[in-house]
Formats: structure tokens, C-alpha cells, sequence
């Protein structure tokens, strides 16, 4: 059921990530890094007991430059990394 919940939420932030503009270089670089690990995720090319380390960190790293100007993917970032420590990892 986590996971699944867990694949929604991965689902939703592609979706904002796809609508936000960027501000900075080094936002669009987090920016495209999360559009392409969530992508690999959503499409099932990658199982998220493989990633969730590295998913969670980069998410934790993303929250800080999304937080001020792009509350939105804060939001369902922090929804995420929820997720993730609800399922353990």
C-alpha cells in the first residue's frame, strides 16, 4: 500500500517538476537531476528499493533550493521523503 501511495506522490512531482521555471543555473541542474530519477522511477525502469538512498538525499538537497520560490515541490517533496521514511528507508 506504501509503495503504491509512495509511486503517486513520485507521479505528482514530475508533474510539478515538469511545470516549474527555473530561477538559478544550479536550481535548474537540481531541477533536471529530479526530473530524471523520478522519470526512471515513474516509468518503472528502476525499483525505488534500488534508489531510496540516493532518492532521499537528493530530495533532502532539492528541498533547500525549491523552498523559498517553488513551495509547491517543496510540499510534495517533503511528501516523499515522508513516504520514504515511513517505509523504512
Amino acid at each position: 500500500m506504501e509503495k503504491q501511495k509512495l509511486q503517486e506522490l513520485l507521479v505528482q512531482l514530475h508533474e510539478e517538476l515538469e511545470k516549474t521555471d527555473t530561477v538559478d543555473e544550479r536550481t535548474g541542474e537540481v531541477l533536471g537531476e529530479l526530473k530524471e530519477n523520478i522519470s526512471r522511477l515513474v516509468k518503472e525502469e528502476t525499483d525505488i528499493e534500488d534508489e531510496h538512498e540516493g532518492l532521499a538525499e537528493r530530495l533532502g538537497d532539492a528541498v533547500g533550493h525549491f523552498e523559498e520560490d517553488h513551495p509547491k515541490l517543496t510540499i510534495a517533496i517533503q511528501h516523499i521523503l515522508d513516504s520514504l521514511a515511513r517505509m523504512g528507508f
